[in-house]
């Protein structure tokens, strides 16, 4: 999946956007991407991680334990 500049966010400005996360459990998630799938969301431009909003929200819908009826 190909992602929008306009999709991109530092992690301050997606913890902003999504109120269940703590910018610590994010960075959690992010030190741990390469394990929990998150990796294909993470866009590294030197020292800074952008996170695309549309696979973050893949990745979360993801994670639920049963699927929605």
């Amino acid at each position: 999946m190909k992602a929008s500049y306009e999709d991109l966010r530092t992690v301050k400005q997606l913890v902003e956007e999504a109120p269940f996360l703590t910018e610590q459990k994010l960075r959690w998630y992010i030190f741990n991407a390469e394990s929990n799938g998150l990796a294909s969301a993470i866009v590294k431009i030197s020292n800074r991680v952008y996170i695309d909003r549309r696979a973050f929200e893949s990745w979360v819908e993801s994670q639920r334990m049963a699927p929605l009826n």
